[in-house]
């Protein structure tokens, strides 16, 4: 069987990591069995990050390795896809999580109001003595990669007008399909939709959020996308 080494639920969610949230879907989508091992210290793992699955005496971190393993295995997360709508559902993917991510790192680190609940939900295995420091001398350096990323520098309003031909171009997708490839889910749901639902999950409420829950058809695709997997399961 194999084991989804991931982030704890956080903010009603899987997991605090959409990526964590992704690897689960996949590993739904790819009919493994499977079960999950919850740890809030990644720093023994490859790459010092989650997710990581443990299979065949091995450890496979992150999603795009996970999901090659399982391709490799025998699941087909694109079966009836053309190879058009596969490139398209590339570059989706990689829109998901190479932007509309870093996104929710903003909201999430970057807001002083919501700090606080983020800061004790991520660092629980931190004594409280220490937890602040810990936590703070990472979140300073985060904060500051995002500012040599670029998306620090914006404000807010500025972050939700670069976000928003994101959102018209799912929306489009959406309109009259129940997943973004038709009527059943691929690989491109288990990265976007993890990525709409941990920015509705966040703490507090944001710009982005609010612009997102306005949206009748991006709420329906989360919902559907969120009940694949029930929060704390396994297959």
């Amino acid at each position: 069987m194999i084991t989804l080494l991931t982030y704890p639920p956080a903010f009603g969610q899987f997991s605090g990591s959409p990526f964590c949230i992704k690897a689960a879907h996949l590993l739904k989508l790819s009919g493994q069995h499977w079960k999950r091992e919850n740890t809030l210290d990644p720093r023994m793992m490859p790459y010092k990050k989650l997710p990581v699955i443990r299979a065949e005496d091995q450890l496979i971190a992150d999603s795009d390795m996970i999901r090659a393993y399982l391709e490799a295995q025998g699941a087909t997360f694109d079966e009836g896809l053309s190879e058009l709508d596969k490139s398209t559902s590339r570059a989706f993917i990689r829109m998901a999580e190479e932007h509309i991510y870093f996104h929710i790192v903003l909201d999430r680190w970057g807001n002083d109001d919501i700090w606080p609940e983020v800061r004790d939900t991520y660092f629980a295995s931190v004594p409280k003595l220490i937890r602040g420091m810990v936590a703070n001398k990472i979140r300073r350096n985060l904060l500051a990669a995002m500012q040599v990323q670029g998306l620090g520098r914006f404000t807010p309003e500025q972050r939700l007008a670069r976000l928003e031909p994101d959102l018209d171009a799912l929306v489009t997708r959406l309109w009259q399909n129940h997943f973004l490839f038709g009527d059943r889910p691929t690989a491109a749901d288990a990265s976007v939709g993890p990525m709409l639902s941990a920015i509705i999950a966040s703490p507090g409420e944001t710009a982005l959020a609010s612009r997102i829950k306005e949206n009748a058809i991006l709420m329906g695709y989360i919902s559907r996308v969120e009940e694949m997997l029930p929060t704390g399961g396994c297959a």
